[in-house]
């Protein structure tokens, strides 16, 4: 009986070493970034909106909304709209073989784009995307803990992004959406280059996040290159 006892105490470890395995190895997935760059003048951008929002609490998925400005001009001037924004979505294009920018365009980890309004479009551009592969990144105690590894060209961007987490719906009165009311997924608020990663372990500091304001930070390729880590909180 002593040795039975034994035998299922071997397998019960065993199974539990291969459950906290299990564990581990999804912890440490990468996160995947969708950014929909989007914009309340834009009649086009609603259903991108609502598949942003199907996605946005998936395990795994960092899904961000970034609105943009250069539809301000046709009567309704976006009220999150920031021209760094903007400049950010620009900086995509030439990398993922576009002439310009349009709206609405969902970029998953800075590879990867679609227009993202279809049905189940946004859900096929996560799955198909590689998961990104950069250094281990983690925010905690006031700082940027990035590891070593290989920063291709030489150096990345350090990206840090404010967004409010959640779904919130704008009433929009004049333009191409007069009327209707626009919600929104996980709205950026600020975006700010916090330094750069050249390869080694590197430690930044992280400011204090405004309230009710979430943080996410990417390590990125520059010049609208693929995306190497992200974090958040």
């Amino acid at each position: 009986m002593t040795g039975l006892k034994t035998r299922i105490g071997l397998l019960a470890g065993a199974a539990f070493a291969a459950l906290a395995a299990t564990l581990d190895a999804a912890s440490a997935e990468p996160l995947t970034v969708v950014e929909l760059f989007t914009s309340q003048g834009c009649s086009s951008c609603p259903p991108a909106n609502a598949n942003l929002i199907k996605v946005k609490d998936r395990p795994g998925v960092l899904a961000l909304s970034f609105n943009v400005t250069y539809w301000d001009y046709l009567g309704w001037k976006d009220i999150f709209g920031r021209q760094e924004f903007t400049q950010r979505q620009v900086a995509y294009e030439p990398p993922l073989g576009h002439d310009g920018p349009f709206t609405p365009q969902v970029v998953v980890n800075g590879s990867a784009d679609a227009v993202g309004a279809a049905p189940g479009e946004i859900e096929r551009l996560i799955s198909t995307t590689p998961h990104a592969k950069g250094p281990a990144l983690s925010l905690g105690d006031g700082k940027v803990s990035i590891g070593a590894g290989t920063a291709p060209g030489g150096a990345a961007d350090v990206w840090l992004v404010r967004y409010a987490r959640g779904v919130v719906e704008v009433p929009v009165a004049r333009g191409e959406n007069t009327g209707r009311t626009l919600p929104h997924a996980n709205v950026v608020h600020s975006l700010q280059r916090l330094g750069r990663w050249n390869g080694e372990a590197t430690t930044l500091p992280l400011p204090t996040a405004p309230g009710g304001l979430s943080t996410a930070v990417l390590v990125q390729t520059p010049d609208g290159g693929p995306g190497l880590a992200a974090a958040a909180n």
